[in-house]
Protein backbone atom coordinates (compact mmCIF):
# COMPACT_ATOMS: atom_id res chain seq x y z
CA UNK A 1 0.00 0.00 0.00
CA UNK A 2 1.10 3.15 -0.69
CA UNK A 3 1.10 6.04 1.76
CA UNK A 4 -0.43 9.10 1.92
CA UNK A 5 3.00 10.60 2.01
CA UNK A 6 4.66 8.91 -0.56
CA UNK A 7 1.91 9.76 -3.00
CA UNK A 8 1.82 13.55 -2.29
CA UNK A 9 5.42 13.71 -2.42
CA UNK A 10 4.96 12.03 -5.93
CA UNK A 11 2.54 14.07 -6.94
CA UNK A 12 4.63 17.20 -6.27
CA UNK A 13 7.65 15.92 -7.92
CA UNK A 14 5.83 14.94 -10.86
CA UNK A 15 3.70 18.85 -11.27
CA UNK A 16 7.11 20.60 -10.93
CA UNK A 17 8.45 18.42 -13.56
CA UNK A 18 5.36 18.76 -16.07
CA UNK A 19 5.49 22.72 -15.34
CA UNK A 20 9.43 22.56 -16.31
CA UNK A 21 10.52 19.79 -18.60
CA UNK A 22 6.98 19.04 -19.82
CA UNK A 23 5.01 21.97 -20.85
CA UNK A 24 7.91 24.13 -19.93
CA UNK A 25 5.43 26.72 -18.75
CA UNK A 26 8.05 27.35 -16.03
CA UNK A 27 5.03 28.68 -13.53
CA UNK A 28 7.34 28.06 -10.28
CA UNK A 29 9.56 30.93 -11.34
CA UNK A 30 6.86 33.22 -11.74
CA UNK A 31 6.19 35.56 -8.85
CA UNK A 32 2.57 35.83 -10.45
CA UNK A 33 1.97 32.48 -10.19
CA UNK A 34 3.19 31.91 -6.24
CA UNK A 35 0.72 34.73 -5.73
CA UNK A 36 -2.41 33.45 -7.09
CA UNK A 37 -0.81 30.20 -5.26
CA UNK A 38 -1.05 31.86 -2.02
CA UNK A 39 -4.56 33.26 -1.87
CA UNK A 40 -5.27 29.34 -3.24
CA UNK A 41 -3.68 27.74 -0.47
CA UNK A 42 -5.62 30.41 1.89
CA UNK A 43 -8.94 28.95 1.01
CA UNK A 44 -7.46 25.63 1.03
CA UNK A 45 -6.13 25.88 4.50
CA UNK A 46 -10.08 27.49 5.64
CA UNK A 47 -11.93 24.67 3.51
CA UNK A 48 -9.29 21.78 4.58
CA UNK A 49 -9.34 22.81 8.37
CA UNK A 50 -13.19 22.99 8.79
CA UNK A 51 -13.27 19.59 6.93
CA UNK A 52 -10.31 17.93 9.15
CA UNK A 53 -11.45 19.57 12.47
CA UNK A 54 -14.11 18.99 12.72
CA UNK A 55 -13.71 15.26 11.99
CA UNK A 56 -15.43 14.35 8.78
CA UNK A 57 -12.34 13.56 6.66
CA UNK A 58 -9.90 11.35 8.94
CA UNK A 59 -6.62 9.92 8.52
CA UNK A 60 -5.02 6.54 8.87
CA UNK A 61 -1.89 7.25 11.46
CA UNK A 62 0.50 5.26 9.17
CA UNK A 63 -0.31 7.04 6.43
CA UNK A 64 0.32 10.80 7.25
CA UNK A 65 3.39 12.25 8.73
CA UNK A 66 2.48 12.91 12.70
CA UNK A 67 -0.91 10.97 14.23
CA UNK A 68 -4.30 10.36 13.48
CA UNK A 69 -4.54 12.96 16.51
CA UNK A 70 -6.64 15.87 15.35
CA UNK A 71 -4.75 19.00 16.10
CA UNK A 72 -5.09 22.56 14.79
CA UNK A 73 -1.14 23.44 14.79
CA UNK A 74 1.67 20.55 14.97
CA UNK A 75 2.12 16.92 14.68
CA UNK A 76 2.10 17.30 10.83
CA UNK A 77 -0.55 19.24 10.66
CA UNK A 78 -1.58 22.98 9.55
CA UNK A 79 -5.10 24.34 10.78
CA UNK A 80 -5.79 20.54 11.40
CA UNK A 81 -5.27 19.80 7.64
CA UNK A 82 -2.19 16.94 7.37
CA UNK A 83 1.09 18.48 5.53
CA UNK A 84 0.10 16.00 2.71
CA UNK A 85 -2.77 17.65 1.83
CA UNK A 86 -1.14 20.73 1.10
CA UNK A 87 1.36 18.71 -1.09
CA UNK A 88 -1.60 16.97 -2.92
CA UNK A 89 -3.47 20.36 -3.27
CA UNK A 90 0.14 22.31 -4.47
CA UNK A 91 0.23 19.80 -7.66
CA UNK A 92 -3.38 20.07 -8.17
CA UNK A 93 -3.06 24.01 -8.86
CA UNK A 94 0.14 23.62 -10.28
CA UNK A 95 -0.64 21.28 -13.24
CA UNK A 96 -4.05 22.60 -14.15
CA UNK A 97 -2.15 25.77 -14.20
CA UNK A 98 0.71 24.90 -16.07
CA UNK A 99 -1.73 23.02 -18.51
CA UNK A 100 -4.10 26.06 -18.61
CA UNK A 101 -1.27 28.24 -19.77
CA UNK A 102 0.35 25.80 -22.33
CA UNK A 103 -3.31 25.57 -24.07
CA UNK A 104 -4.18 29.22 -24.17
CA UNK A 105 -0.32 29.69 -25.62
CA UNK A 106 -1.60 26.86 -28.71
CA UNK A 107 -4.67 28.28 -29.41
CA UNK A 108 -3.34 32.07 -29.85
CA UNK A 109 -3.16 33.03 -33.56
CA UNK A 110 0.00 33.30 -35.08
CA UNK A 111 1.23 37.38 -35.80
Amino acid sequence: MISYTVGATTAVLIAVCVDLLVLRTALVRSRTWWTAYGIVVFFQLVTNGWLTGRGIVRYSDDAIVGSGRIAFLGDGRITYAPVEDLAFGFALVLVSGAVWVWAGARTRPMP
